[in-house]
């Protein structure tokens, strides 16, 4: 009998062997069951008005209407399920935005690569049903990033702080760290109303911004939100930081 805290999971391939395969990986993890199959994008509708599933694990390139089309249409739904793309073809990422899917794993898929995939569904699906309900501005704003599990799709609402390291910069977000070679300035100059520079290596999410303190050691350092933490702040960049909070945090 199945366990009734577990999280429902269609799969969708055209493949029998890769739907069997997916199967056994998903089996073999605690907390999750099957619900279904699916073989092309109309059975995927169909199952999940009738299964209503938490989680589906969706390809692409199948026969009739495909796996992004039904992904499209998924979107519309009132309670959509978390939707993870599992391909062969990793030039479909960008478009994976469109449809807010949790993550984009290649095939062959790797145990690893979507235990932590579907660990994450559940708070992205959350932020899907916020987002369609109109609750959360910019929700539906995500970045993609290349990492060894595939890509990764990261809110930009829910980045607490971007820090460089050498050639890479590591992007901490609500569900952990992702590590990406974006510059400090690419990701400044693409979303300015999200993320705010504090420090030549550092910038930080606006909305996690609680207050610009000192330190005992006289250091100006941001204090973030919800226990986040504190950031040093640098001479130079204090100036703008006391401004955004004057002009967003009144009082």
């Amino acid at each position: 009998m199945a366990d009734a805290n577990s999280r429902s999971v269609l799969i969708a391939d055209d493949e029998p062997l890769a739907r069997e395969r997916i199967r056994r990986l998903v089996e073999a993890l605690p907390g999750y069951e099957v619900s279904g199959e699916a073989g092309d994008g109309e059975e995927v509708l169909a199952k999940i008005a009738q299964m209503a599933p938490d989680i589906l694990l969706l390809d692409i390139r199948m026969p009739g209407m495909d796996g992004m089309e039904a992904a499209q249409r998924i979107t519309t739904l009132e309670a959509p399920p978390a939707v993870i793309f599992c391909t062969a073809y990793d030039h479909y990422a960008i478009q994976a935005f469109d449809v807010h899917a949790v993550a984009y794993l290649l095939k062959p898929v790797r145990r690893e690569a979507l235990a932590d995939a579907l660990k994450r569904a559940g708070h992205i699906n959350r932020v899907q049903l916020q987002a369609l309900a109109g609750k959360e501005s910019g929700a539906d704003e995500q970045l993609a990033i290349r990492t060894h599990r595939g890509t990764e799709l990261i809110d930009i609402g829910g980045i607490l702080y971007c820090e460089a390291d050498q050639k890479y910069v590591t992007i901490h977000h609500v569900r952990g760290e992702t590590v990406t070679d974006y510059t400090l300035k690419e990701l400044e100059s693409t979303y300015p109303e999200h993320l705010l520079r504090v420090h030549r290596h550092t910038l930080v999410g606006v909305r996690y911004i609680q207050a610009l303190l000192r330190s005992r050691d006289g250091q100006n350092v941001i204090s973030l939100t919800e226990n986040y933490g504190q950031l040093p702040v640098s001479r130079r960049h204090a100036s703008s930081v006391r401004q955004w909070l004057k002009e967003h945090r009144p009082g």
